[in-house]
């Protein structure tokens, strides 16, 4: 009897270490290290207004315009030959950037942008005194297929008329008429050498002393701008 009330205890102890050997551990360590993982790769919640700042700036940066300050040269060369006997007043020319135009460290105009000008004046040298003209100028670059009207000083070429050495070869000429004239007889015959000298002075002289301007096609003509000329990009 006494065997059976011992047997009974025994087996409520055993039966309570089983159930503690068996329950599994607490895993207190993996837990903190997840929770940390988790706290570490978690976005901040300013980051999504952090990056729309961050877009925005740049996108800001990216639609400013490019200012090339006034007085800035571009060197053009022209397409078609200009003259003041071969061009007229009005008429257009194109040609294309000879040099990269830079503006601070960047390049605002690239060598080769199309230019269109225009002949602001053209005059041919007089007959006997006087001097040829040629005024250009440039009007717009084009970029990324738009054009960009340009505003730049107006190009001046002009080119003296030699009438002191018309007058010189004039003189001559009826110096050596009058000579003549006398010879033939004087009187009357000098008046006829004296008209018939001069006209063969200023003849001459017209013919072989005087020239036009011409710039030929694929000339480099340099340009300053008179005004700042803002690229957008």
């Amino acid at each position: 009897m006494r065997a059976k009330l011992l047997v009974l205890p025994l087996c409520v102890y055993l039966s309570f270490a089983m159930l503690a050997c068996n329950k599994p551990p607490a895993n207190n360590g993996d837990n903190s290290n997840a929770n940390n993982a988790t706290d570490n790769n978690a976005p901040s919640a300013n980051a999504p207004a952090e990056h729309r700042e961050h877009k925005e700036a740049r996108e800001e940066k990216k639609r400013e315009p490019i200012v090339v300050p006034a007085g800035t040269s571009v060197d053009v060369v022209i397409n078609n030959a200009l003259g003041s006997k071969i061009s007229q007043s009005g008429s257009t020319f194109s040609g294309s950037v000879a040099n990269n135009i830079m503006a601070g460290n960047e390049v605002a105009i690239p060598k080769g942008a199309e230019v269109d000008g225009t002949v602001v004046d053209a005059k041919p040298l007089g007959k006997f005194a006087g001097g040829a003209s040629l005024q250009v100028r440039i009007d717009s670059v084009t970029l990324n297929g738009k054009q960009l009207p340009v505003q730049a000083n107006v190009r001046t070429y002009s080119a003296k008329g030699k009438g002191k050495r018309t007058a010189v070869m004039a003189g001559g000429g009826a110096a050596l008429g009058g000579i003549i004239g006398a010879l033939a007889g004087g009187g009357k015959g000098a008046a006829i050498g004296l008209a018939a000298g001069a006209g063969a002075g200023t003849g001459g002289a017209a013919f072989t002393g005087n020239k036009d301007i011409v710039l030929p096609a694929e000339s480099d003509i340099t340009f300053e701008l008179s005004q700042p000329l803002e690229v957008r990009r």
